[in-house]
């Protein structure tokens, strides 16, 4: 087992070279100018994984996917040929770049691995593009910082991010409702039950298949070994370009959590969280794995945060997967799958689930699925159902979920100024060293 301590772990992510031929994105369009009832988009997909190939068939409905690109050329040429995106005719690319370049282009749709979300998703803002981005939207609690000032600086883009809970009229919505009802009385703890990742290794060190291109693949990531494990959907299991299951369920049943509490404002969120009870797959050492051939995210964990208004959300490896909303008159369970609990049995919301309370969750816009809904606020202006900003307040929790945890102990966060406080070694945690020629653009901060 290879031995890392925190300082190789640093000098790592500094030194590390990027390829030569990466140099920064330059803003080459400007096709934010919006379209009428009658107009197709133009439709960009960058990450054509699992995911990212179901986002582009869903796409595909609003518009012409006329590119798509992917580190993995195999994955780019498939979806190029694949009768339900590119048919044959869009350009398949290896380099998001060159997407960006297109002016023709409107809309991009953003599914790769976590750690490209931002700088991707804030260059596509900078060439005049809608932004679609999957979920978790940034890495760190600094990126949280960077795309909210894109978004500012862009306000006649729309972002949307993909958070399909938040369009889930049956279930999520309905329990969301309840609890802006006032109907489960005032809201004492919310569970969020998101399940533990997995473990595994050790791993082997191999080269990278020839249609990967593995250094564009690491991105703003330290440079290191090839793994077939590191790579595709493994990638969620690792510090390095994700939060395991704190960003991964988490960016899901904690952001209906606090759209259930009303939370979603800049400058709310928890005041303490405690990551004590917590354990991960490899040791650690101030915040590192020392070991770098096994999943390193945590797969048992138990984190507490406390809001200032006295309500504990618990974000929690154990238990079912989904959501325990506790009041002071009555609690609901909602996942993907059911909405119990005797307020749900006995009808409580009779009469105060209505199109009009839709409507109110939908930002007064009518209800519909979750990308009709972006290509609506595209076509009417609007912020969409999941917006970045109230995505931010929910990434906030992730990205202190997994600090907590990594030390293994209690930190302090103050929501006003958005920092960590008493406690230098987490605070250091906020951010992150990109490798040289991967940096994420700063507008505005």
């Amino acid at each position: 087992m290879t031995q890392r301590n925190r300082r190789e772990f640093i000098k790592n992510t500094s030194v590390a070279a990027a390829a030569a031929s990466f140099v920064p994105y330059i803003q080459t369009s400007a096709s934010s100018a919006p379209l009428s009832a009658n107009d197709r988009f133009t439709i960009g997909c960058i990450g054509v994984g699992s995911m990212g190939t179901g986002d582009a068939h869903g796409h595909a409905k609003f518009g012409d996917i006329v590119a798509v690109c992917d580190a993995d050329s195999s994955r780019a040429d498939k979806a190029k040929n694949d009768e339900k995106i590119g048919k044959g005719k869009a350009e398949a690319f290896t380099d998001y770049r060159k997407l960006l370049d297109r002016k023709d282009i409107n809309v991009i749709s953003v599914v790769t691995p976590d750690h490209w979300h931002t700088k991707i998703a804030i260059e596509a803002l900078q060439a005049g593009k809608h932004v679609f981005c999957q979920k978790p939207l940034t890495l760190t609690l600094e990126e949280n910082l960077r795309i909210r000032a894109a978004c500012k600086a862009n306000p006649n883009l729309v972002f949307v991010v993909g958070t399909q809970q938040r369009s889930d009229k049956k279930l999520f919505m309905r329990a969301v409702n309840m609890a802006h009802k006032g109907l489960l009385g005032d809201l004492k703890k919310i569970t969020c039950g998101i399940n533990g990742s997995p473990t595994g290794g050790p791993f082997e060190k191999v080269a990278p298949p020839a249609n990967l291109n593995w250094d564009m693949w690491l991105g703003q990531a330290p440079k290191v070994d090839y793994m077939e494990k590191r790579c595709h959907y493994e990638f969620r299991w690792w510090y390095e370009y994700s939060g395991g299951k704190f960003t991964d369920w988490g960016a899901h049943h904690i952001d209906i959590a606090l759209w259930a509490a009303k939370l979603t404002e800049q400058g709310t969120g928890p005041v303490d969280i405690d990551g004590t009870d917590s354990v991960h797959p490899v040791e650690f050492k101030d915040g590192f794995p020392t070991a770098d051939n096994y999943y390193n995210t945590s797969h048992d964990f138990n984190i507490i945060h406390k809001m200032a208004n006295g309500l504990e959300i618990v974000v929690t490896s154990r238990g079912d997967n989904g959501l325990l909303i506790e009041g002071t008159k009555g609690q609901i369970f909602v996942n993907r799958g059911k909405i119990t609990g005797t307020p749900i049995e006995e009808a409580w919301d009779k009469d105060a689930y209505t199109d009009a309370d839709v409507s109110a969750l939908y930002k007064s816009k009518k209800y519909e699925g979750h990308k009709e809904n972006f290509y609506t606020c595209i076509r009417e202006g609007g912020l969409p159902v999941s917006d970045v900003y109230s995505h931010l307040q929910t990434m906030n929790m992730c990205h202190l979920s997994a600090i907590a945890a990594r030390l293994k102990r209690k930190i302090r966060w103050n929501p006003k100024t958005e920092q960590i406080e008493g406690d230098a070694l987490a605070a250091s945690m906020q951010a992150r060293v990109q490798r040289a020629g991967f940096e994420i653009p700063k507008v505005g901060v």
